[in-house]
């Protein structure tokens, strides 16, 4: 502690001068993670979580991170859940929570920033930790899909609509945003099924080697039979989206998704998140895997109270950003709110060595790699939302999850993970791997 409080103090005499000796810097008023688990990714309609509420989810990953955390729930002063779909996220977290063990005296809330509420979940926490507020928190990040994902249930009111196209166009579905990107960057059906193929093939490779495993809890629940109506217990321990032999020319035979607005994004090449026979904003033909219902978690406390307590430190959060773009291109976010993020902590592309960016759809991800001139040997290593599902509230922890396990793996430092929002905005975080 002394030996780091001392090396804070000629930090600040002697600034460092890169943004790559600064943030991997050990300072007492970091930010740390010290624990980050998530569920398991299940089917919607036929999966292992298909008659799994969100709330009795959202209490069994509370219960494990309770049981994990080997910290006394007593010092946890605040819950954070990103969820978009579920007006009632908030009263579902502060039930769950005080079932799972937590006090009455820790707080309770929920977030909605589309894709990204997981990550601003993380951010809202690490927010409150740095200005002292509290000084341990949790951050959470679950969907159920099949309550209804982004789709709006009417037009916004007409003054909106005709006030500029940027306001009308946030009434644009996903798949008709992605069909803006493929048209608007010449993305094409065939770059766009090649990486929708690399996606599957690297998350087989992935679950195969067991990567996975140390991210994800098992999860026990209730399963019924749809013709007998017999209820059995199952435990989860893998994700159910990955298409074991999938290929280029697999995906290339199916149909477009979205036949009105064009004809290059499909289920085979967007991120999995319809359930049963209900589209929605990211719409997969029927037939496909359908992943609507995980949870993530993420721990958070300043470096010395980790000291303090005798924590485990997995990571730095350094900060995260936002950003804004066009509505009707809203995929491409992750292009700007990267570079964004990268200025503010004087670091480059090449600094990063693991990279986490959500595929909702392949012509995003493909236009935000290119343009950006990112390397596709640290992006997405285990796999993307194609192959493992987009659950929309969910993502942005789960990929400080699968991000995280990565940087152990491969004994690496910097993690960037960044994701396109729906009404056209981008999001991007920065964290520094402590387990190496």
């Amino acid at each position: 502690m002394a030996t780091e409080r001392l090396s804070s103090i000629l930090n600040h005499i002697n600034p460092s001068k890169t943004g790559l000796s600064t943030i991997t810097q050990k300072n007492a008023d970091d930010i740390v993670i010290t624990l980050a688990i998530r569920t398991p990714l299940a089917k919607g309609g036929r999966g292992g979580f298909k008659d799994t509420p969100l709330d009795y989810l959202v209490y069994l990953l509370l219960k494990e991170v309770n049981k994990k955390m080997n910290l006394d729930p007593q010092m946890v002063e605040d819950i954070c859940i990103g969820n978009v779909s579920n007006g009632k996220a908030a009263y579902i977290v502060r039930a769950a929570s005080l079932a799972a063990g937590f006090p009455n005296t820790s707080g309770a809330s929920s977030v909605n920033r589309f894709c990204s509420s997981g990550l601003k979940a993380v951010q809202d926490i690490a927010d409150q930790i740095s200005m002292g507020s509290i000084e341990v928190g949790l951050a959470l990040g679950a969907e159920s899909m099949s309550e209804g994902g982004d789709r709006l249930e009417r037009p916004f009111h007409e003054e909106i609509l005709k006030a500029n196209q940027d306001a009308a166009d946030c009434m644009q579905p996903m798949g008709q945003t992605s069909e803006n990107v493929g048209k608007d960057y010449d993305i094409s059906r065939e770059a766009q099924d090649r990486y929708a193929a690399e996606s599957y093939q690297r998350a087989e490779r992935a679950q195969k080697a067991g990567w996975f495993d140390d991210e994800i809890v098992p999860i026990t629940t209730t399963i019924k039979d749809p013709k007998t109506g017999e209820q059995k217990k199952v435990t989860l321990t893998k994700d159910e989206g990955p298409r074991y032999g999938t290929t280029f020319e697999s995906l290339h035979k199916i149909r477009p998704a979205f036949p009105a607005y064009g004809d290059r994004s499909t289920g085979g090449n967007s991120s999995q998140v319809t359930d049963g026979g209900k589209i929605f904003a990211h719409p997969v033909p029927l037939g496909l895997q359908l992943t609507p219902l995980p949870a993530a978690a993420v721990l958070l406390m300043k470096r010395s109270k980790a000291q303090e307590l005798g924590q485990p430190i997995l990571a730095k959060f350094c900060g995260a950003t936002v950003t804004g773009v066009a509505p009707r291109i809203m995929g491409i976010g992750p292009s700007l709110a990267i570079p964004k993020l990268l200025t503010k902590f004087n670091l480059t592309k090449d600094d990063i060595d693991i990279i986490e960016v959500n595929e909702a759809f392949a012509s995003m991800a493909v236009y935000c790699r290119d343009i950006l001139g990112l390397d596709y040997s640290k992006m997405n290593i285990r796999g993307g939302a194609i192959a493992l599902g987009h659950p929309l509230g969910c993502t942005g922890a789960r990929q400080i999850c699968t991000g995280l396990s990565e940087a152990r793996r491969q004994k690496k430092k910097v993690l960037l993970t960044s994701m396109c929002i729906g009404t056209g905005q981008g999001m991007a975080g920065l964290f520094v791997n402590e387990q190496v």
